[in-house]
C-alpha cells in the first residue's frame, strides 16, 4: 500500500485546512458540446482558467494544457509545456529541448492528435517533441481511460488538438515569428508559423477553411563526459601465476550483478585455485561533443461544411516533416591496464573500498569516433469524416483515417587510433601516457595526457593529426515505412431509463502495415594504393579531413577542450570515396544498394536485415453515462466494456551464419559463411477490457472522482524476431552481445484505479489531490544469458524478451491554481500553478544463471519513476503585460540497467533534474505581440550514476540554454 512522505502528507492536511477557509461559489454546470465555437483566450490567467474548467467538466481524471494565444504556445516544444501538468515528468533533455514524457513515471503514452492515434514509420508510439507547438491549440493528458477511447497505453493517452476553422467567428489571420539563441552551439535559429481561417454562408451551407503551416530550425551542441564502466583488476603482488601486476582479470567473476563485484576493501576472487584480491577501476573515459542541425516543417489543412443543423462534415490534412544532420566528435581513451602496462606509484582508492579512483596509465589505448549521420521522416495523416443527428435524441459520427509515415537514416564513421613516438623514435600505437580521477568532484572525471620527456614531439597535445591513423570505418542505413487504414464509427443515444442519460457505441476496425529495412558493414583501415589512401597519412589522405574539437564542456571540468578527429560532416559528405577506399563494393542481394557492387569484401557480423509485419486490430465498445440527483449531491459517471482483437503477421529477414558451414576462427567473420535466413509468426490476442468511473459533486464545488479502468501495451513489431543476430565487442569487454527476439509475447495488462477529491472556488481556482494506483502483469524483461558461437573468439550475452515481470505504482498527486481577487495595486494579477507528485513502485524481475537457468526473481524500483516531483509556477498578467516564471524539480530516478558485462552495480541512476523557464509578452497593440522566452536558466548539468553516487559516477551532460525574441500578429 502506497504510504506518503512527510512532505506528501503535510501538503495533504495544507489542502483540506485551505480548502474549509476558501470561500465557497455557487457552480455553475455548462453542457459539453463539441458544435458551440471553442473558446479564444489570450492571456496566461485565460489559459489557466480554460484548462480548469476542462478538468472540472470531463468525467475522466484529465489535465490540460491551453495556448495563451492562437497560434503561440508558451515553450519551444509541447513536451516543455506538459512538464508543468500534476503528474507529468520530462526528462531527456538534449539536442536544444526536451524530448520525452511519462505520465506518473510510466513511459508508454498514447498520443492522438484530435483523437486519432498516430504514429512514426515502424514503430507504436508518436515523437510528441516533433510537431511544432505553433500548430497546437491544447492538449489533454488522460489519466484514466473511458471504453470510447483506444485501449492501448498503461500510462495514459496524450490528446493534442489542432484549430479548426468553425472555432472563429470568421476571417482569422495569425502570423508569428521568433529567433531562438542557443547558447552552446551559439546560433540563432527561425520558429515561424502562420495560420489563415475563414468560414462562409452559402445556399447549400456553411463552409469553413483553415491552413495552418509551421517550420522550425534548431542548431544544437550537447557535450558529455562519462566515466566508463567498471571491471576488476589484479592487485600489486597477484598470488596466480597467469595474472601480472594490476594485469585486467577477464574471467573467473560474474558480471551483470544487481549490486555489483563487493567493494570492500580486501574484497578477493577464486581465481586459478587462489584467492586473489583484487581492485576495481573504470575501464575507459569518453567523451562526447555533439553537434547537428534538426529541421520541423508541418501543415495541417482542416475544411468544415455544415449543410444544416443536423449535419457535419470534416476533411483534415496533418503533415509532420522532421530533417536531422548530426556530427558526434567522440574522444574515448582506454584506462586499463594489460600485461605490459603499469600503474604509477600513487594509485589512490575511495577511502573504505577496493574502487580506484586516481591512477596513471602508460601506453594507454584510445580512439577518436568521427560519426555523422542524417535522419528524414515523414508523416501524413488524412481524415474524412461526418457526424450526424439522426433523431434528437440519436447521433452518428465516423471517420475513415489513413496514415503514412516513412524514416530513412544513413550513417558512416571512422575511428582514428592514437600513436606517439618511444624513445628510439619509433612509433608506438595508443598515448604515452594519462592521468585520471574517475570522480575529481561532483561525478566528473578528470583527465591529463602526459608528454614522454625523452622525445621533441610534445606528446599532452591532441590537436597533431600526425598522431593518429585511420581505423576501423563503420557504414550503415535504414528505412522503415508504416501505413495504416483506420474505419470508426460512434454513436450516441439519449435516454431518460433508471438515471441513465446517454449510451454511446462504436467499432474501430485498423489494418497497419509496418516495413523496415536496415544494412550494415565496417572495415579495418587498408592502405589503397590507386586512390591515394593511406592509413598512417591523415593529412596526404585528405587535407580536409581534420576536424578540431573546441572550448568542450565550457570550463566545467578539468578534462581536454581541445582535440582532433575526422570531420563526420566531410567523410558524410565524401563517403562514395571512402566507401571505395575501405573496399565497401556493395551489399548482399536483398539489401539497400546505395551503389552498385557485389558482396563487401569484408563482412562482419552486423549484417543485413529486415522486418515486414500486418496487423488487423478491431474493437468494439458500449459505455452508459449516468445521472442521480440527490439532497446531498449529485452522482454521475460511466460505466463500459471495450472489446479488442488482434492478428499480427510478421516476416523477418537477415544474413545470418550458413548452418552447414562451420565457422572457425580463419573464416567466421567470411561473407562465404552468410546467407538469408527468415523467420515468421502470426500472433493473435484478444481482451476485455471494463472500465468504471464516478463523480460525485456536493457543496456546490466540491467534486470526488473514482475510476477503475484496464489498458494494455502491444509489443512492438520487432519484439517477434525469433532470428539470432550477434554484435562484435568493440570496447574490448571481452564479451559479444547478441539479441533474439520472442514469437510468443503477449501484450503487458494494467489495472488502474484512481480516487481524487477536488475543490473549486473563484474564477479559475482550483486545489485538488488524487491517489492512484496501476496494478501491471505481463511486463516485457529482457532476460540474459552467456553462449558461445562457433568459431567466436569470445562469448556472447544474448539478451530476449519475455512476459516475465509484474510492478506496482501507487501515489498521489496535488495540484493548486489559484490568482487571489482584489490584491492592492501592483500586486493585482498575480497567480500560482503548483503541483507535487509522490510515486513508489516495485517490479519484480526474473534472474538467470549463465547457461540460461531459472535462478529466481531480484525485487527493485520501476524505470523512470521519481519519488517526488514539484513544479511551481509563478504567473503575473497586468493589462498588456503577462510573465510566467516556472521551475520544475523531479527527484532522482533509477533509469534503466546497464549491460549486464561488468563489475559495476546494474541499475543507472539518473540525479535529480531541475528546470527552471520564463516567459513575457507584451501586447504593443490589440493585433500585435513582443514575446521573450528562456528555457534551463539555471544551465543544469544532467549526471547518470551506478547506485552509489559518491563513488560510481558514470555520465555527465551539459546541454544549451535557449533565449527567444518573438513577434506575434493577430488579425
Amino acid at each position: 500500500m502506497f504510504k506518503p512522505s512527510l512532505v506528501s502528507s503535510a501538503i495533504a492536511t495544507a489542502l483540506f485546512a485551505f480548502s474549509h477557509n476558501a470561500i465557497a461559489q455557487e457552480a455553475q454546470e455548462t453542457e459539453v458540446d463539441n458544435d458551440v465555437e471553442v473558446i479564444q483566450v489570450s492571456g496566461i490567467r485565460a489559459s489557466m482558467i480554460k484548462a480548469v474548467d476542462l478538468k472540472r467538466e470531463e468525467i475522466q481524471v484529465v489535465d490540460s494544457i491551453v495556448a495563451e494565444d492562437i497560434g503561440k504556445f508558451p515553450d519551444n516544444n509541447v513536451v516543455e509545456a506538459l512538464q508543468r501538468v500534476p503528474g507529468i515528468q520530462v526528462t531527456d533533455r538534449a539536442s536544444g529541448e526536451v524530448n520525452a514524457v511519462s505520465i506518473r513515471g510510466l513511459s508508454d503514452v498514447t498520443t492522438t492528435i484530435n483523437g486519432r492515434q498516430i504514429f512514426i514509420s515502424t514503430g507504436r508510439g508518436y515523437t510528441l517533441a516533433d510537431t511544432p507547438a505553433a500548430l497546437i491549440a491544447g492538449v489533454d493528458v488522460y489519466k484514466t481511460r473511458s471504453a470510447s477511447q483506444v485501449e492501448t497505453g498503461i500510462a495514459g493517452q496524450i490528446d493534442v488538438h489542432t484549430q479548426r476553422p468553425f472555432n472563429f467567428d470568421g476571417f482569422k489571420l495569425v502570423a508569428a515569428a521568433r529567433g531562438i539563441y542557443q547558447d552552446q552551439a551559439k546560433e540563432f535559429d527561425p520558429n515561424v508559423s502562420l495560420m489563415l481561417s475563414n468560414r462562409w454562408q452559402s445556399s447549400i451551407g456553411e463552409f469553413g477553411a483553415l491552413v495552418n503551416v509551421a517550420y522550425a530550425e534548431t542548431n544544437w551542441r550537447d557535450m558529455n563526459i562519462t566515466s566508463g564502466a567498471a571491471v576488476p583488476f589484479a592487485g600489486p603482488e597477484p598470488q596466480s601465476p597467469n595474472l601480472q601486476p594490476f594485469q585486467r582479470i577477464n574471467g573467473g567473476w560474474q558480471a551483470g550483478l544487481l549490486e555489483g563485484l563487493p567493494f570492500a576493501e580486501g574484497s578477493t576472487l577464486t581465481i586459478d585455485g587462489v584467492e586473489e584480491e583484487y581492485f576495481l577501476a573504470r575501464d575507459a573515459v569518453f567523451a562526447s561533443d555533439f553537434t547537428g542541425k534538426r529541421e520541423r516543417p508541418a501543415a495541417n489543412i482542416s475544411l468544415q461544411f455544415r449543410p444544416n443543423d443536423q449535419s457535419e462534415y470534416l476533411f483534415e490534412a496533418f503533415y509532420n516533416g522532421y530533417r536531422a544532420q548530426s556530427f558526434n566528435s567522440l574522444f574515448f581513451t582506454f584506462v586499463d591496464s594489460n600485461a605490459d602496462t603499469n600503474f604509477n606509484d600513487d594509485f589512490k582508492v575511495f577511502e573504505g573500498t577496493n574502487i580506484i579512483k586516481e591512477r596513471t596509465v602508460y601506453g594507454a589505448g584510445g580512439f577518436n569516433s568521427g560519426d555523422a549521420g542524417i535522419g528524414k521522416t515523414d508523416s501524413y495523416v488524412y481524415a474524412l469524416g461526418g457526424k450526424w443527428e439522426i433523431t434528437p435524441d440519436f447521433k452518428l459520427e465516423s471517420e475513415i483515417v489513413m496514415q503514412n509515415s516513412t524514416f530513412e537514416s544513413e550513417f558512416f564513421a571512422t575511428r582514428w587510433n592514437p600513436r606517439f613516438e618511444n624513445s628510439n623514435g619509433d612509433w608506438t600505437p595508443g598515448y604515452y601516457g594519462v592521468e585520471v580521477d574517475f570522480n575529481n568532484g561532483n561525478g566528473i572525471p578528470s583527465l591529463a595526457f602526459l608528454d614522454n620527456p625523452a622525445t621533441e614531439r610534445d606528446d599532452s597535445v591532441l590537436t597533431n593529426p600526425e598522431t593518429y591513423t585511420m581505423g576501423t570505418a563503420w557504414d550503415s542505413g535504414g528505412k522503415d515505412e508504416g501505413s495504416s487504414v483506420t474505419f470508426t464509427l460512434d454513436g450516441q443515444v439519449y435516454t431518460d431509463f433508471a438515471g441513465i442519460t446517454e449510451v454511446n457505441f462504436g467499432v474501430r476496425y485498423d489494418v497497419r502495415k509496418a516495413d523496415g529495412y536496415g544494412r550494415g558493414a565496417r572495415a579495418e583501415c587498408a592502405d589503397n594504393e590507386d586512390l591515394g589512401f593511406y592509413c598512417n597519412d591523415i593529412n596526404g589522405t585528405d587535407p580536409d579531413l581534420a576536424y578540431y574539437s573546441s572550448d568542450f564542456f565550457d570550463d566545467r571540468a578539468d578534462f581536454p577542450t581541445d582535440w582532433v578527429i575526422g570531420d563526420g560532416n566531410h567523410l558524410f559528405a565524401e563517403r562514395e570515396f571512402y566507401r571505395d577506399a575501405y573496399g565497401f563494393n556493395g551489399y548482399p542481394e536483398g539489401g539497400l544498394k546505395l551503389y552498385d557492387g557485389g558482396v563487401p569484401t569484408v563482412f562482419t557480423l552486423e549484417m543485413f536485415h529486415g522486418m515486414s509485419a500486418e496487423e488487423t486490430s478491431a474493437s468494439v465498445y458500449t459505455e452508459a453515462k449516468f445521472l442521480y440527483e440527490t439532497n446531498i449531491g449529485d452522482i454521475d459517471g460511466s460505466f463500459g466494456l471495450r472489446y479488442s482483437d488482434v492478428k499480427t503477421d510478421t516476416l523477418f529477414r537477415q544474413r545470418c551464419r550458413d548452418p552447414q558451414v562451420s565457422p572457425t576462427a580463419d573464416n567466421a567473420m567470411d561473407a562465404e559463411t552468410i546467407v538469408n535466413c527468415e523467420g515468421e509468426g502470426l500472433h493473435e490476442s484478444s481482451k476485455l477490457l471494463p472500465s468504471a468511473i464516478v463523480r460525485y459533486t456536493f457543496l456546490d464545488d466540491w467534486l470526488m472522482r473514482f475510476a477503475y479502468t484496464e489498458t494494455i501495451r502491444r509489443p512492438d513489431f520487432g519484439a517477434f524476431n525469433p532470428l539470432r543476430s550477434y554484435s562484435p565487442d568493440v570496447t574490448n569487454v571481452g564479451y559479444g552481445t547478441a539479441w533474439q527476439g520472442n514469437p510468443d509475447l503477449q501484450p503487458v495488462e494494467s489495472v488502474n484505479m484512481d480516487f481524487s477529491l477536488e475543490y473549486y472556488f473563484g474564477e479559475g481556482n482550483a486545489l485538488y489531490a488524487t491517489i492512484f494506483s496501476r496494478d501491471i502483469e505481463g511486463l516485457i524483461v529482457d532476460t540474459t544469458r552467456s553462449i558461445s558461437l562457433e568459431g567466436a573468439e569470445y562469448p556472447f550475452v544474448l539478451a530476449q524478451p519475455n512476459n516475465a515481470g509484474s510492478a506496482k505504482l501507487e501515489g498521489v498527486e496535488l495540484g493548486l491554481v489559484y490568482f487571489p481577487e482584489n490584491l492592492p495595486g501592483v500586486l493585482d494579477g498575480f497567480g500560482v500553478q503548483a503541483s507535487y507528485t509522490a510515486l513508489e513502485s516495485s517490479q519484480t524481475n526474473p534472474l538467470f544463471n549463465s547457461d540460461g537457468t531459472f535462478a529466481g526473481y531480484e525485487e527493485s524500483e520501476m524505470f523512470g519513476i521519481s519519488p517526488d516531483s514539484f513544479s511551481f509556477v509563478l504567473a503575473y498578467e497586468k493589462d498588456d503585460f503577462s510573465s510566467r516564471l516556472s521551475y520544475v524539480k523531479r527527484e532522482a530516478f533509477m533509469h534503466r540497467y546497464e549491460a549486464r558485462l561488468f563489475a559495476n552495480p546494474l541499475p543507472v541512476w539518473r540525479r535529480p533534474e531541475t528546470s527552471v523557464d520564463f516567459q513575457v509578452s507584451y501586447d504593443v497593440t490589440e493585433a500585435l505581440t513582443v514575446t521573450f522566452d528562456a528555457t534551463n536558466l539555471t544551465n543544469e548539468l544532467y549526471q547518470e550514476y551506478y547506485q552509489y553516487d559518491d563513488i560510481y559516477n558514470f555520465y555527465t551532460g551539459n546541454y544549451s540554454r535557449t533565449f527567444a525574441l518573438g513577434l506575434r500578429y493577430s488579425l
